[in-house]
């Protein structure tokens, strides 16, 4: 008997609030990048210093948690895992918000990184049971917005709150006490968790598929699920594991980067005020981003039409080779606007293959090992992306280019450097993935 999918209205739906989650998780994320430069004043902070609270802060404890809730949510009520992650970032935000020191600020950031972690396993999981593969890509694709959505929010909204606070001269809160402008920001940012955390209830847990990877299902089991099983299934499809869990992490190394230092750059580099920076730069990043997640399936579809099964690491190539040509020419760009450009050509290639890469991670994977393989692939994206991303440019900046002014030339170097790594692990997966994409979904399935 074929298995019985929820009704459309219920997955979107869903896929409606655990896309509005993952947005906010990346504006109380991401916020930090705009406020880079006050932090630095008050804290009397380096680069590299603050890059840390960016990056590894954040990282270590996200990474670290990811593959034990991913475990989780394997076993055990996924809606839950998400809420219990939602309850502990919201108030980790808020006491980033309280905090004085350095110290307290990253024990704060090293709590979002923990609390964050149990959002993606529970629903990349979740929405493999809301839609039949051959719907999945886009589904996908729509919560995929959610990072360049909260980032772009972020730069938006913390650039306005910046303004506001100081335009109102508020200066303490109730009980909180004094405060200054990034202070306000981390706390009014946090208080959108509580409408989360109630959303999220209201959205149905649905019945694990068993599924692996065929659009029928009539005679599929679950396989094993213990850590052997795991081990033995990655080893068997190693060339299309290592090109999504390897390859696409440096890819991330290039967005992490931007999102981090780009603001500072139009501040430093090109004198700009910082509301303004955050507000263009917010923009460009939400519509950039945005686009290239949604354009990556559109264009997937060409491809899978035209011939080729490969079509979703073929198109991380394609935004390899978009990345490098885009951050090549940055520095060489004595105008904003042109600066701008290049940043925007960067984010839109950056994004163009995501949603893709997660679709073949879920289609690939059994069902009864999707929410581990999820949780290692947040690990590989934050090692490589989120830890590295910032740092690197923050490490250049300050060893190797030696000029805080020159941040478009650090931001170049070392998305240059990364992408062809990115592109030569991308390519080496494309064979297997498109020889098990003509035995498992047929040649000629199309993703919707």
């Amino acid at each position: 008997m074929t298995e019985k999918w929820p009704s459309a209205r219920t997955g979107w739906y869903a896929t409606f609030i655990l896309t509005l989650a993952y947005t906010f998780s990346f504006v109380d994320r991401q916020v930090l990048n705009l406020l880079v430069e006050p932090i630095k004043a008050d804290l009397e902070l380096s680069d590299t210093r603050i890059s840390f609270l960016q990056g590894f802060a954040f990282a270590l404890p996200y990474i670290a948690m990811s593959v034990p809730l991913g475990r989780m949510v394997d076993k055990v009520n996924r809606i839950g895992v998400a809420i219990g992650g939602v309850v502990v970032w919201t108030a980790a935000t808020f006491s980033s918000g309280i905090s004085q020191s350095y110290t307290q600020l990253m024990v704060s950031r090293m709590f979002v990184g923990a609390g964050e972690s149990a959002l993606s396993p529970a629903a990349f999981s979740m929405l493999a049971d809301y839609f039949p593969p051959d719907k999945l890509a886009r589904a996908t694709s729509i919560y995929l917005m959610g990072p360049y959505l909260g980032g772009g929010l972020a730069m938006i909204g913390g650039a306005s709150l910046i303004e506001w606070f100081d335009s109102a001269n508020i200066g303490t809160l109730p009980i909180v006490g004094s405060l200054s402008a990034w202070q306000f920001t981390f706390i009014a940012v946090a208080l959108p968790g509580i409408l989360i955390v109630w959303l999220l209830t209201t959205i149905l847990n649905p019945t694990r598929k068993h599924a692996a990877n065929k659009v029928d299902a009539d005679d599929a089991t679950p396989p094993p699920n213990d850590w052997g099983d795991v081990w033995r299934f990655l080893k068997s499809h190693a060339r299309i594991y290592i090109a999504v869990l390897l390859g696409v992490p440096f890819l991330v190394v290039v967005l992490y980067g931007l999102q981090g230092w780009v603001p500072s750059m139009l501040v430093r580099t090109f004198a700009w005020d910082l509301p303004t920076a955050g507000r263009i730069y917010g923009v460009i990043a939400l519509l950039t981003g945005s686009a290239g997640v949604v354009c990556g399936p559109i264009l997937g579809q060409w491809l899978l039409h035209h011939g080729h099964a490969d079509y979703p690491l073929r198109i991380g190539v394609m935004g390899s080779v978009g990345i490098i040509i885009s951050m090549a020419a940055l520095p060489f760009q004595t105008d904003a606007t042109m600066a701008l450009i290049c940043v925007g050509f960067a984010s839109f290639f950056v994004t163009l293959p995501l949603a893709l890469m997660t679709y073949v991670l879920q289609t690939v994977t059994p069902a009864n090992m999707r929410g581990v393989l999820s949780g290692l692939n947040v690990v590989t994206n934050n090692i490589l992306g989120l830890a590295l991303g910032p740092t690197l440019v923050a490490v250049t900046t300050d060893y190797i280019v030696q000029d805080p002014l020159q941040l478009n030339w650090s931001l170049s170097i070392v998305s240059v450097c990364v992408a062809p790594l990115a592109l030569i692990l991308l390519a080496s997966g494309m064979k297997p993935l498109a020889k098990w994409h003509h035995q498992n979904m047929g040649t000629n399935t199309a993703q919707h």
